[in-house]
């Protein structure tokens, strides 16, 4: 493993990054104060000339105890910098107003993550995810996940597209190597996927297996797609073991689902799988693999993403090592025959056949 291998901070570096850790919550809120209150905006259209405090204060009609703790605390975070007494913005701080990533990233915590955080150890003690009652009452966020709040499901839905719409145009071919006839899309959300595939071949005959909350949003964005007479749908709560797949399929497709389960779960899903499938069938699973980055950064995103799994969706799942996830594979049957990395922004896609 590339990455966490050796502790290369001095003592005095250690013990900064730590306190930066004990106000991790309030450097969070402040910063996205900054960006949501047009803080950030301003101090960036000043370009290298830098606006005060009283220009900030004047354009944007805040009071100006808030304004001065808030451009304060910009500096301490590292997001501005401060000449003559005038603000500018830092690189970290023009990520935080202009990068795509870090804007999904941050309202992906704080809509869905950040109030059930508070109840990350009781979640990790119980085995269930305890702060997905600030949500909602349901299991799993899954079940949920039509019922949000409009800011809510905008931000879940752009966290989980933002990391997987960019990867589908470039598996496409390798799903299509084979020319099948039938997919079996299952946890096709939205429809994105199928809708794609329904695009890149004129004959594919493409079925979405999901919950009926997801299913109704995937019907309307066929339907506007002009899809309806190649794509078909399938209501299925997945996690009943007793549930069989549809069968018949030439390909089964899963992409940033089974990171939505357990182990016990993934192995029963795929064993499922096995049965839906031709004999000479494959099954392409596209995930991001912690272990498997480019750079360490998307790792630590990926990690504390499992954190998400833990006390919000469903108490079991998590963003897997590749080791962990490729002996699953095997348990259910199947050998994973190519694993294609960088894929888009952080994906690995695993291209799967039953055992010879």
């Amino acid at each position: 493993m590339k990455f966490f291998n050796s502790d290369n901070r001095t003592a005095l570096e250690s013990i900064e990054y730590a306190q930066f850790i004990a106000y991790a919550p309030v450097v969070f809120q402040a910063s996205l104060a900054l960006r949501n209150l047009g803080i950030l905006a301003l101090v960036e259209k000043a370009g290298k000339e830098g606006i005060s405090s009283d220009e900030v204060l004047n354009q944007t009609g805040l009071h100006p105890y808030g304004v001065r703790v808030l451009l304060e605390a910009g500096l301490g975070i590292g997001l501005l910098l401060i000449n003559d007494e005038k603000y500018s913005i830092t690189k970290t701080g023009y990520y935080i107003l202009q990068d795509e990533m870090t804007k999904v990233n941050m309202d992906f915590v704080q809509d869905i993550c950040y109030r059930g955080m508070y109840d990350l150890t009781t979640s990790i003690t119980n085995g269930k995810p305890e702060g997905l009652k600030t949500l909602g009452p349901w299991p799993t966020i899954y079940e949920g996940l039509a019922h949000l709040k409009p800011q809510e499901q905008k931000s879940w839905f752009s966290f989980d597209h933002f990391y997987s719409s960019d990867s589908f145009p470039l598996v496409l071919p390798h799903v299509f190597k084979t020319n099948p006839k039938t997919i079996l899309d299952i946890g096709g959300n939205t429809g994105k996927w199928s809708i794609q595939c329904a695009k890149y071949n004129d004959s594919v005959q493409v079925t979405i297996a999901d919950l009926p909350g997801q299913l109704n949003m995937a019907k309307e964005n066929v339907e506007k797609a002009g899809f309806s007479n190649r794509v078909s749908f399938h209501e299925i709560n997945i996690l009943k073991k007793e549930t069989q797949l549809p069968n018949g399929f030439d390909v089964i497709w899963m992409s940033q689902f089974l990171d939505c389960f357990s182990e016990e779960e993934i192995v029963s899903i795929l064993q499922r799988c096995f049965d839906a499938l031709d004999k000479d069938g494959q099954v392409f699973i596209l995930e991001p693999f912690w272990d498997r980055q480019k750079f360490k950064v998307s790792a630590f995103c990926l990690q504390m993403t499992s954190l998400y799994f833990t006390n919000i969706a469903n108490g079991n799942s998590q963003m897997y090592h590749s080791g962990l996830f490729k002996s699953l594979v095997e348990k259910a049957g199947f050998e994973v025959v190519e694993c294609i990395d960088n894929i888009g922004v952080s994906h690995s896609l695993f291209k799967c056949r039953k055992k010879q």
